[in-house]
């Protein structure tokens, strides 16, 4: 397939564009070569309804990541400390065997520096009986020309959008650039899907679904990226609202970023969900409860790789 001159070799498949010879070895910001890098293949059952379902989300879990966010929750496998090495045959080979096991989707976790050779996966498991949606769950930090390519190959965009303060966005991820990425990217998923399509069980085969997780003294940010989303696109979109911010470690914490060594509390997740309301959405996920008790990430321990 067409890459529209997106490539590996001197790698430009994020918006760091690193321009590193990843076919020969050499690792950008992403801290992965060309090898796919997988941590983890199995059911999950952590995300929206729409996506886990009762039976769960087929999830494959990429290791390394075009971001480096301070509070990342999957820091093990964002800085590519496990994971094990596979071709796209065996890719595909994966996402069949999840279909196998009752999967509701193929959940491609983190996918955007593999992007190329994750969608010939695809394409290969479909040619061999895939038929259940790809999803698409990313940190909202990628490229339109990217999102583009997807037309056909992903059917529902799950993605971040994490800031619309450009300051916060150098300050806790190193990516001054992201809102505007990601208002970019954000509208070429919508203009892929086109409309959101259920099906009778209320599984999502079609669509956008958004997520910003609060981050404990942030409301006003997470406000301007719920008003951005909601003027821009109304209830075409559906809106995750998320709480289970988890603190880093004590050390970290204090030395990266102070302000967030504390959970978000609830009356500032109260008072983001009052906003959604108030400005009239009506698609939304919130979470109820001390989300952040729950450990909503799996053992990286290689499964299904």
């Amino acid at each position: 397939m067409q890459w529209d001159g997106l490539s590996m070799t001197s790698c430009n498949l994020c918006p760091r564009e690193c321009r590193v010879d990843r076919e020969n070895g050499q690792k950008g910001f992403c801290l992965e070569d060309d090898r796919i890098h997988v941590a983890r293949a199995a059911l999950h059952m952590w995300e929206e309804p729409c996506i886990s379902g009762e039976t769960g989300s087929g999830a494959v879990f990429f290791s390394g990541c075009n971001l480096r966010c301070v509070y990342c929750q999957n820091h093990e496998i964002a800085a590519g400390r496990r994971g094990k090495y596979i071709s796209v045959d065996r890719l595909a080979q994966i996402m069949l065997e999840l279909q196998e096991k009752g999967a509701a989707n193929i959940n491609l976790v983190t996918p955007d520096h593999y992007v190329t050779k994750v969608s010939e996966a695809v394409l290969m498991a479909k040619n061999e009986g895939l038929t259940i949606p790809i999803v698409y769950n990313c940190s909202g930090y990628t490229k339109k020309e990217v999102i583009r390519n997807l037309s056909g190959i992903v059917d529902v965009f799950l993605t971040d959008f994490k800031y619309m303060d450009s300051g916060l966005a150098a300050k806790y991820s190193a990516a001054p650039d992201y809102p505007e990425r990601a208002k970019a990217a954000l509208e070429e998923m919508v203009y892929i899907t086109q409309n959101t399509v259920f099906d009778k069980t209320g599984m999502m085969q079609k669509g956008v679904i958004v997520r910003h997780l609060l981050l404990p003294g942030h409301k006003r940010n997470a406000r301007d990226v719920i008003w951005y989303v909601y003027e821009t696109y109304g209830d075409s979109v559906y809106l995750s609202l998320m709480n289970q911010y988890t603190p880093m470690t004590a050390a970290k914490c204090q030395t990266e970023a102070p302000e967030l060594c504390r959970k978000v509390t609830k009356r500032e997740y109260d008072a983001v969900v009052d906003y959604a309301i108030g400005l009239g959405v009506k698609n939304a996920f919130i979470q109820e409860g001390d989300t952040a008790k729950e450990s909503f990430v799996p053992e990286f321990d290689g499964e299904g790789v």
